[in-house]
């Protein structure tokens, strides 16, 4: 068993080439030679999103506060909520964040492979991003 105790991992602002606005990153737990999966609590301010990106093995969102938005290449920009819980498949291109109007916090988990958990792409447009 190991416990991680609140607190004993920094917080860490979202580096501006895998986000737009203002993101706080909270580290919940890495791969590890028993774990492939790696979590954090991630916040975004309103108008805040992450870059389109993907995932070799796929990432699970839960949202736990706010309001946010997702969406996957070539779909609609859908809304969700505390509780809802989002899957994205392995190689799906996607983006999630807040709404223009109010911010999010989501628990991200993604798996390791090859010691890969993400590929970053460009920043979402105001475009594809559902300006309200």
């Amino acid at each position: 068993m190991e416990i991680t105790r609140i607190g004993t991992k920094p917080s860490a602002q979202g580096p501006s080439d895998w986000f737009t606005g203002s993101v706080r990153i909270d580290p919940l737990f890495e791969p590890n030679g028993a774990r492939r999966a790696a979590a954090a609590s991630v916040t975004f301010e309103p108008g805040a999103r992450t870059n389109w990106h993907t995932h070799p093995l796929g990432q699970t969102l839960i949202v736990t506060a706010g309001v946010g938005w997702v969406q996957r290449e070539g779909g609609p920009v859908e809304e969700i909520h505390p509780g809802d819980v989002v899957w994205f498949a392995a190689g799906e291109r996607h983006w999630h964040g807040a709404t223009a109007t109010n911010g999010m916090t989501h628990i991200a988990i993604q798996e390791n492979l090859d010691g890969k958990v993400v590929d970053w792409e460009e920043a979402v447009s105001d475009q594809d991003y559902k300006l309200k």
